[in-house]
């Protein structure tokens, strides 16, 4: 049952209950469950973690899952215990009346043309929650910061993606250390989502060609918010079981899984927004895995309107934004010609074009019969606007991608960029917000793009501050270490290791969290260059620090993982065992906790590979200073008195040169500036200084790095102009 079901409240009475019955009681709880507004409202995801928060842990702050455990009758007596009643029901208010408000958004008063014309947003993974698994890091919890803000401005927004019922893997470490991979079925009965039905009201279930055969998709509704995420799951009658496994998991599998899954989300979400009826005034690309999408557009183009079909490319591609992630030439998906032909035969016999033209299409040189189909030059020819996720990144791709227009200069190269930005209501503590609700301005909530409503924080008293970070930061390590000591019993460590590692760290001490993909290019081994400078470091007497470290290692990145190995396995060393920690399986729990709790976030990978990075962004919501290479969005966002730098943002002539350089400057750094900073304390014990820094990275970065504002400049720059409004620079001429 949805919210909009539920036409008319029942009536409340001054004890809250009403006339709500054990039944009703229950459905308003699943109605909430429902719909993934929940997980960025603090007081109805306190609400779901009241009924029992033991279970509430023990399943992942899933609330289907919980309320599955519950009878209505019993969740009613609990409602009694814990006085849920009217908390229950204006939560259920609140989700109608932010479901009804439109007319109040900033769309309705900036983005008016999208209202007839909505985006269709494509995107390999989404990261909501870490109750649906459906995301492996960075692009998929940008993807859901994007359709989360595009929920609250109300942007005329549905999104698509895939299904993935054994999700990205479980991690877990062994007794050497080595990260062993767990892949977990999912029980889709426990997930926020439904079955979707096409304008006939029948199953949506959609059937893609291919030379040797169909792909049959079904697909699945997850409302957040405001917005529809379908997805698509070929775990179906019609499929071969190899194809029913297709998208089973993310990122899996060889080139000819990746290409058919790509099929899926490309051609296939196209297919499944016509059965919908819903006709898109922009397709945004996120990433080069859906740059498919394109290609079904024109052939429906084709097929209703009787096009030709240069017109109808025409035509799409002015209505098409593509967003490019990835600096790092390996990291964009290419495909040989004979498996293009064989997947995209049928579709390229319906466009009415020969093997060389579509070939050419994903060509940086249409004519070299060598060169593979590449996912990012297909998306970038597809589309009339293209944007890179930092400055620097900008600049990069600008270079990348320069021979596709040998006839400009690289600053000519049509590639613009919009820089990254977080959903600050996901990743903002509740401690930190009842602090920002007692001192901003009443309406800041709303608010959180303009620059002026974030001033406020330098009102706010030193010692306030600093003791709501040490209440986070006092959480995160009692977190922790509830997750070290649960890997040390898994593995049936001794009691004393198990007790020993119920202890770990203090929270007096300077805290340096390192959490993200463990790629070599991000060097998470860097600050190991020197072990007994680091050692010196954490054993100080008078200033000594810590270390936190989480990731996770491609299965099929055996570099990586010997990272992981390598820092896992500093806790069997004497003199790190209680200072530095690595926590198994990061996620987006793992992820709040820790960008919420520590005092400095390290990020050091070679410049210029970082093309944005979103975590650095999450911790200074929090009240933490980053650490961090000039590189993605730092280099954009350091002023020098906001933060810490690593270096002077110059790149260098070899990868040896730069690691050995970076790494004498990240021990001095922290041996000159970040340690002597945090321990320099005033007669009432309060590092004002650093305090000081604190509040100039909350005043002058909150606001910049917000995805509302990374969603308004889509909207400015690339929605409302693809869908016929004003025009832009990012259109490429």
């Amino acid at each position: 049952m949805t919210p909009t079901d539920m036409l008319a409240p029942a009536k409340t009475s001054s004890n809250g209950r009403g006339e709500m019955n054990a039944q009703t009681l229950y459905d308003k709880c699943m109605a909430l469950a429902s719909n993934l507004w929940w997980m960025w409202q603090p007081e109805v995801s306190a609400l779901f973690r009241d009924l029992d928060p033991i279970r509430w842990r023990q399943l992942d702050h899933n609330p289907i899952a919980l309320l599955k455990e519950f009878t209505p009758e019993r969740l009613d007596a609990r409602a009694t215990e814990m006085v849920l009643y009217s908390r229950i029901h204006h939560a259920y208010r609140q989700l109608k009346d932010y479901l009804g408000g439109y007319s109040s958004t900033w769309s309705a008063t900036n983005a008016g043309v999208l209202g007839s014309k909505p985006v269709a947003y494509f995107s390999a993974e989404f990261g909501i929650h870490e109750s649906v698994p459906i995301y492996s890091g960075g692009l998929g919890v940008l993807s859901g910061d994007h359709i989360k803000s595009a929920s609250g401005l109300g942007i005329p927004l549905v999104a698509i993606g895939l299904f993935y019922d054994q999700g990205y893997f479980k991690q877990q470490l062994n007794e050497e250390g080595y990260q062993v991979e767990d892949y977990v079925d999912t029980k889709v009965e426990n997930l926020p989502v439904q079955q979707a039905f096409d304008v006939d009201g029948k199953p949506l279930k959609v059937c893609i060609d291919t030379r040797n055969g169909q792909l049959f998709a079904q697909v699945w509704l997850m409302h957040v918010g405001r917005v529809r995420l379908y997805l698509l799951d070929c775990d179906v009658d019609g499929n071969s079981p190899e194809d029913r496994e297709l998208t089973s998991r993310l990122y899996g599998g060889d080139e000819r899984t990746r290409i058919r899954q790509e099929l899926v989300l490309g051609v296939g979400g196209v297919r499944v927004l016509q059965a919908l009826g819903i006709t898109p005034g922009v397709f945004h690309l996120n990433e080069g895995h859906s740059a498919f999408a394109p290609l079904e557009a024109i052939r429906q183009r084709m097929s209703e309107d009787g096009q030709s079909f240069d017109d109808a490319l025409r035509e799409v591609t002015r209505a098409t934004v593509f967003t490019t992630h990835t600096p790092v030439p390996a990291g964009h998906d290419r495909f040989d010609a004979e498996l293009v032909e064989e997947h995209l035969g049928p579709l390229r016999d319906a466009l009415g074009i020969s093997y060389e033209q579509l070939m050419g299409l994903g060509r940086v040189e249409p004519q070299d019969t060598q060169e593979s189909i590449c996912m990012t030059v297909l998306g970038l020819k597809l589309s009339r606007r293209a944007n890179a996720v930092s400055s620097l990144h900008g600049h990069v791709s600008r270079r990348m991608w320069a021979n596709l227009w040998p006839w400009r200069t690289e600053e000519e190269i049509p590639i613009g960029h919009i820089t990254n930005g977080v959903h600050i209501p996901s990743w903002l503590a509740h401690q930190m917000q009842q602090l920002y609700d007692r001192h901003f301005e009443a309406d800041w909530a709303r608010r959180m793009g303009e620059p002026e409503v974030w001033q406020a924080i330098r009102n706010v008293d030193p010692g306030e501050l600093w003791e709501t970070h040490n209440s986070l930061k006092n959480l995160m390590l009692a977190f922790v270490r509830r997750r070290v000591s649960r890997q040390c019993r898994r593995r049936s460590e001794g009691d004393d290791v198990i007790e020993s590692a119920r202890n770990v760290l203090d929270p007096n001490l300077l805290t340096i969290g390192f959490a993200r993909r463990f790629a070599t290019y991000k060097r998470a081994d860097l600050i190991l260059s020197d072990v007994e400078r680091l050692y010196r470091m954490v054993t100080d007497e008078e200033r000594p620090i810590q270390l936190i470290f989480a990731g996770k290692a491609h299965p099929k990145d055996e570099p990586g993982k010997q990272l992981i190995k390598r820092i896992a396995n500093l806790r069997h060393d004497e003199r790190f065992a209680s200072r530095v920690v690595f926590v198994e399986d990061y996620e987006m729990n793992v992820c709040r906790h820790l960008i919420q709790g520590v005092d400095v976030w390290l990020n050091n990978p070679r410049r210029p590979l970082e093309a944005s990075g979103t975590s650095g962004q999450k911790v200074v919501l929090n009240g933490g200073l980053n650490l961090s290479v000039l590189d993605g969005w730092w280099a954009e966002a350091y002023d020098g008195t906001n933060g810490f730098a690593i270096g002077k943002g110059t790149n260098h002539a070899s990868d040896e040169i730069g690691d050995t350089r970076d790494a004498q400057w990240l021990y001095e750094t922290l041996e000159n500036r970040v340690i002597p900073l945090y321990y320099h304390r005033d007669i009432d014990g309060l590092p004002r200084q650093w305090i000081r820094m604190m509040m100039n990275s909350i005043a002058s970065l909150a606001w910049r790095f917000s995805s509302d504002r990374m969603v308004m400049d889509y909207a400015r720059t690339g929605y409302v102009p693809a869908a016929g409004g004003l025009s832009c620079q990012m259109e490429l001429k």
